[in-house]
């Protein structure tokens, strides 16, 4: 390759590929760059390791003709058969260069590039691409070209790696902040974060569903469990929740050791309270039917569970609170603290779900009022209502 043309790929890369979108097509238009510029690339992986509690690694592979296909590989990839005789378990673990020629019997020991050798493929060369903070990532080379990769081809490959790993650990760097404040503020509030809404008293006014709700009986349970049990249970516990409130259009905001608060914000300008009211409360009867299915053993004894929530609708303050450097961006206001009152007096009358007048009103639902009670803090008792569906239960 012309010296003058794998510069300008270099310097295009190190000026930060601003003429690509996005991470998928920066990759495509490197490999399209370097094949006009006569690298006989055929397929090109790269994998880049991420900080998340569930997925070990993000995945993009180019071929020529085609879309990059984008994917993500979870830690259970790491028992595997597969990647313990992959050639990127030597890159990852020992921060290795491995080159497989299809044509070279040593090259039978990768179960990969008996795959590869039936689509034709001559050579495959995969490389580290260490970022500052010392991490390992990986990206793999493909040829179809008979005789495999030139001596030029692998020194090109070689140059071109630290500018690429500058731009994909930019990418990368960012990608992760997302992740991170989406995993621990919540995708919204982490949205905002991340835009620059970042002092102490940047705070919107939001229309919002507040969603509060804790476990019974927790405390008598964590005084009879190991601690590493009860923390076992919480994640299943909270597991029967999230995944409802996600799905139905909320944001949990934070975990109160066995509370849970969430918002579902209503859009001004739609006037979609009653929409927003019923997706709510469907997800309230999925949450309860995943607690109700929930039965863990502990010893010699199954333990279920029993949990309640409280629905309110109102406005809510929705920002970056705290003191000092330290901050935390949560919800407040009257509506937050009547929803708190509401899941207290839930647990009193045996109810799972309760809500407000003002959330019974916009959701047409089979309500049963409960009675009014003295709210602390309210000037005015305030009307409760269950769903006539439910029996009380009382709590041993």
């Amino acid at each position: 390759m012309e010296t003058s043309k794998l510069q300008r790929i270099i310097n295009w890369l190190i000026d930060g590929a601003r003429s690509s979108g996005g991470p998928a097509e920066m990759i495509a238009d490197v490999c399209e760059h370097l094949v006009e510029a006569g690298l006989p690339l055929w397929r090109f992986g790269i994998f880049i390791r991420t900080l998340h509690p569930e997925i070990f690694g993000r995945n993009f592979i180019w071929r020529q003709g085609k879309e990059v296909e984008v994917g993500t590989v979870d830690f259970e990839i790491l028992d595997t058969p597969e990647f313990a005789q992959s050639p990127l378990r030597i890159v990852f673990e020992q921060g290795l260069e491995v080159r497989g020629r299809t044509d070279d019997p040593d090259s039978k020991r990768f179960p990969f590039l008996d795959d590869m050798r039936a689509e034709g493929v001559t050579d495959y060369v995969a490389m580290p691409m260490p970022f500052l903070d010392g991490s390992i990532h990986a990206t793999s080379w493909t040829t179809r070209h008979p005789g495999g990769f030139s001596d030029d081809d692998i020194a090109t490959i070689r140059a071109i790696m630290a500018p690429l790993a500058r731009v994909s650990e930019i990418v990368s760097l960012r990608r992760t902040a997302a992740m991170l404040l989406d995993t621990y503020v919540g995708n919204r509030a982490g949205a905002r974060i991340l835009g620059g809404q970042i002092r102490r008293g940047h705070t919107d006014t939001m229309q919002a569903v507040i969603w509060l709700s804790d476990l019974r009986g927790f405390t008598a349970l964590s005084d009879r469990l190991p601690a590493e049990t009860v923390v076992e249970i919480l994640n299943h516990y909270f597991d029967c929740q999230v995944a409802s409130i996600r799905e139905h259009g909320g944001e949990v905001l934070k975990f109160m050791g066995d509370g849970l608060l969430a918002v579902f914000p209503i859009d001004q300008y739609v006037g979609d309270t009653a929409h927003v009211c019923s997706r709510v409360l469907e997800a309230a009867r999925a949450s309860r039917a995943s607690v109700d299915a929930l039965a863990i053993p502990v010893g010699e004894v199954v333990e279920r569970f029993r949990f309640g929530v409280a629905l309110h609708v109102g406005s809510i303050l929705y920002g970056n609170i705290g003191g000092g450097n330290r901050l935390d961006f949560t919800c407040i206001g009257p509506a937050v603290n009547l929803a708190a009152r509401l899941e207290k007096i839930a647990g009193r009358v045996g109810r799972t779900v309760v809500a407000s007048e003002g959330f019974a009103n916009s959701c047409r639902q089979s309500w049963r009022e409960l009675g009014e009670f003295p709210i602390a803090g309210f000037s005015q008792a305030q009307r409760v209502y269950g769903l006539a569906e439910e029996a009380p239960v009382v709590m041993a």
